[in-house]
């Protein structure tokens, strides 16, 4: 591919990529460097980009992989490092925090609506699978398996 057929094909969805990026990333500066990156990626496989049947999707999809990547990347934090000079827990500091732990696993389960909380109850507690409870209940598998995703992510979001 020829530079100008670059300039003409590929620089000119700029803008269009801008806003995918700064839709996706909430930051000018990140956005623009997004750009640059996947305009650097662009020019490094030009040979390649003839084969390309639509320049705009192809371009939009890199973005948006581009994006994804770097949100990624930014809320990755590497495991803690364990502090020599951190005192020792004891065994009585682990049984205070299993119970308390346990008191507000308690406490988020007994907030959860009553087909949540039965569905739940019936998977951990019973160790029943998602047909067996769908058979006791005489629900669906699918609002069973909704059930039990919303009853997770309400657990999660209390915890």
């Amino acid at each position: 591919m020829t530079t100008k057929q670059f300039t003409d094909i590929y620089l000119t969805l700029g803008g269009l990529l801008y806003k995918v990026a700064f839709y996706l990333l909430e930051s000018r500066a990140d956005a623009e460097d997004a750009v640059q990156d996947l305009y650097i990626r662009l020019w490094n496989s030009r040979d390649s980009l003839e084969n390309v049947r639509n320049p705009k999707s192809y371009c939009v999809t890199l973005m948006k992989n581009l994006c994804i990547d770097r949100i990624r990347k930014a809320s990755y934090r590497p495991p803690a490092q364990l502090d020599e000079n951190l005192p020792d827990t004891t065994a009585a500091d682990s049984e205070a925090i299993g119970k308390e732990t346990a008191r507000r696993i308690a406490k988020a389960i007994s907030g959860l609506p009553e087909g949540q909380r039965k569905v739940l109850q019936m998977r951990v507690s019973d160790e029943l699978s998602n047909e067996e409870i769908a058979a006791k209940t005489g629900m669906s598998n699918l609002t069973v398996r909704v059930l039990l995703s919303q009853a997770r992510k309400k657990l999660k979001k209390s915890l």
